[in-house]
């Protein structure tokens, strides 16, 4: 069964801006700019100068999906997922520009923006602060990135906006399946049908997903689209 209320369950608070931060460093995906425009008025009111020293980084579309992070498919029954699309989005880059930061850099998709986000952490200079607005599949995935350069948990912020789509981790074949809705899913990899649980970790950036008919195969509980 689910197993609600576990502690590993990331808990996302509001972005706020840190004006102690010498270089603020933000990544958007889809409506997280919504959140960092936020951030930026509130920059602009209290440190106007920051805005000068602000790197942003920011893809209107969805998570990139590849050979093994497929889409994911949905048990017997269930409906098919909606097309990952971010609503809205375009136009952010115009508003983001308009604000004077230190550079401004738009990509196609989440996975070069996250190849830009590592090159760049890799220069970056002590007293940055990194913010990261976005579903929480893009933001593990960011995180993750940050944990391998040591950034300080009190050196990140983060805000979960738009879709809640799951990225799952196999326990029996560790592939991942990106953009999960439903309770219950098929391994993009070995198939297997999964139940997804809570259980979440950091090194992975994935909930962990166990075979759901290990004892009496074939014979899956009802599934509910429940991560919209």
């Amino acid at each position: 069964m689910l197993i609600t209320g576990i502690k590993s369950k990331p808990v996302y608070a509001p972005l706020r801006a840190d004006v102690g931060g010498r270089y603020h460093l933000m990544l958007g995906l889809g409506s997280g700019g919504l959140a960092l425009l936020r951030v930026l008025a509130e920059l602009k009111e209290s440190a106007p100068e920051a805005l000068e020293n602000t790197r942003l980084l920011f893809a209107e579309a969805a998570i990139s999906r590849g050979a093994v992070n497929a889409p994911a498919a949905v048990a017997p029954g269930a409906a098919e997922p909606p097309i990952a699309g971010i609503a809205g989005a375009a136009g952010m880059i115009e508003q983001f520009e308009q604000l004077g930061l230190g550079s401004v850099n738009r990509f196609d998709d989440a996975a070069s923006l996250l190849d830009a986000f590592r090159t760049i952490l890799n220069e970056s200079l002590m007293g940055t602060r990194l913010y990261v607005a976005g579903p929480e599949s893009f933001i593990g995935l960011a995180m993750k990135i940050a944990l391998e350069f040591d950034l300080n948990k009190d050196e990140i912020r983060t805000e979960e906006m738009g879709t809640l789509a799951r990225r799952v981790y196999c326990v029996h074949c560790r592939a991942t399946t990106e953009e999960v809705r439903t309770n219950i899913v098929r391994c993009a990899k070995c198939e297997r049908w999964l139940l997804v649980r809570d259980h979440y970790s950091r090194r992975l950036a994935a909930y962990m997903g166990v075979m759901v008919d290990a004892e009496a195969p074939c014979e899956l509980p009802p599934s509910k689209e429940i991560y919209l």
